[in-house]
């Protein structure tokens, strides 16, 4: 059942039950399918379609579905984002390589990264910055001994802006602002 919509659990639901509480539903008793599609929150068509079955055959079950099955179960899932939280250095190969090694299934690395999505966990990449040379250090050093003694009013006439890259033009010819 895991992965499947809502419209599949209540399918699963309405399937399961339908033979226990037909008397509830009222099918049987005149009740319209679209006032149980109301009542149930399903699409009128999923309840005419189990009604129809269950007419037919005594049962309302679902059937197997089609597709792949899924190669983690939740409790993967969870291991393998608590492993993510608890080694934020760790990649998503290496998750993949002890989930597999603790569950005996292998895992490959892009299901992992999914997972970890799901989870809400994403990679992150480190900030680009400009590199600072031995001479912007020396003068900014410089600057930061000449201030060092300055008042809260001579600060207060200082504007502190951020260094910016941008392109004025097409070419690669950038200006700090």
């Amino acid at each position: 059942m895991y992965g499947s919509t809502c419209a599949d659990m209540q399918k699963d639901v309405l399937g399961e039950r339908l033979s226990s509480i037909k008397h509830v539903v009222g099918l049987e008793e005149g009740r319209s399918v679209t006032s149980v599609a109301a009542e149930f929150g399903i699409a009128h068509s999923i309840v005419s379609r189990l009604w129809r079955q269950f007419q037919t055959t005594g049962t309302a079950i679902r059937g197997f579905s089609s597709g792949r099955s899924r190669g983690t179960t939740p409790a993967d899932d969870r291991y393998i984002v608590l492993q993510a939280r608890r080694n934020r250095r760790q990649t998503a190969g290496e998750i993949a390589r002890h989930t597999t090694q603790a569950t005996g299934r292998p895992i490959s690395r892009f299901t992992v990264a999914r997972r970890l999505h799901g989870g809400g966990l994403f990679a992150r990449r480190p900030v680009r910055c400009v590199p600072l040379t031995p001479a912007h250090r020396r003068r900014r050093s410089l600057w930061c001994r000449e201030h060092r003694n300055w008042r809260d009013n001579e600060w207060g006439r200082v504007l502190f802006t951020d260094e910016s890259r941008f392109s004025l033009s097409s070419d690669s010819h950038r200006i700090l602002i």
